[in-house]
């Protein structure tokens, strides 16, 4: 493994540990889900934006320049989150350290899961990941560092 894939490995995993919300409630994902539709819009991202806690869809947004294949994207991505506990950029670059991808040799299947940045586990103290925030649209990288600035800030005003 590459020494510079270490050491993104290792700040994605800080990010992890350090963005925990206190709770989630459905005022908290409308609140980012803004935040994010703010920062995309003024840098004029064509991305979408989804928020989701459990099975329930709280907030979504298509901004100019983003497609259906976006959402197709977030679902991909929220699987990964939900199955693996982590980020979906966290679990591509582990894979990538190894040399694999996610695929059927791990039992999922390409069209169903995603690991690809963009997906952040929304974690509560004493629950887990309990949902997701998702961003699709931009290289991997900058889709994981766009959520990740939107939680930063949103857990540092709340």
């Amino acid at each position: 493994m590459s020494e510079d894939l270490q050491k993104l490995i290792a700040t994605v995993e800080d990010q992890e540990r350090r963005l925990v919300f206190p709770v989630f409630t459905e005022a908290d994902a409308f609140a980012l889900g803004c935040l994010l539709v703010n920062l995309a819009t003024d840098r004029q991202l064509p991305v979408a934006v989804d928020i989701r806690r459990g099975q329930q869809q709280l907030f979504h947004a298509g901004l100019p320049g983003s497609t259906a294949d976006n959402d197709t994207w977030i679902d991909r991505k929220v699987r990964v989150v939900y199955r693996y506990a982590a980020s979906s950029y966290l679990v591509g670059r582990r894979l990538a350290a190894k040399g694999r991808e996610l695929d059927a040799s791990q039992g999922a299947d390409p069209a169903l899961y995603a690991a690809h940045g963009g997906a952040f586990p929304v974690r509560v103290p004493g629950a887990g990941v309990i949902g997701v925030v998702t961003v699709s649209g931009l290289p991997q990288a900058d889709d994981h560092a766009l959520v990740v600035e939107a939680i930063e800030t949103f857990l540092a005003e709340n």
